[in-house]
């Protein structure tokens, strides 16, 4: 995983990204349409693939995608932002939170420079896709 984070690159200009695994889901159009405008006071950049369902912001950049597979049930890592449930785990150069309990997932990776604080700013997105028995505890 520190690879998909320190692969953006440090420059201003376009954010390499792949799309996800399970980014044809419906869910992941619905959830796409609710992407926030800014995070962490950053704004949108544009990013190598041509999906709605991967956006990045920043620089470094904040990247969002969503279609990942969901995460196995875990205590350690398990946090609740703003209703939403995720997990997280460190990458070298900062940390991926993916969704917890939906399906599909979405999963942010969010550089060392700016924290944990942009993860309330994809609520709306991950609220878009149903929460089902998992949660974090």
């Amino acid at each position: 995983m520190a690879l998909a984070l320190s692969g953006c690159g440090s420059g201003a200009g376009t954010v390499k990204v792949s799309v996800a695994a399970y980014s044809s889901n419906p869910l992941c159009a619905k959830a796409s349409a609710h992407w926030p405008v800014t995070v962490s006071s950053q704004t949108a950049r544009k990013v190598s693939v041509s999906s709605p369902t991967v956006r990045a912001w920043g620089n470094p950049a904040i990247i969002a995608r969503c279609g990942v597979g969901t995460p196995a049930p875990t205590a350690a890592g398990c946090l609740q932002t703003n209703g939403i449930d995720w997990v997280s785990s460190p990458l070298d150069d900062g940390t991926r939170f993916v969704t917890f309990g939906r399906s599909p997932a979405i999963e942010v990776l969010i550089p060392t420079k700016y924290a944990a604080w942009g993860l309330a700013a994809f609520a709306a997105a991950a609220g878009q896709i149903p929460q089902n028995a998992g949660h974090c505890s």
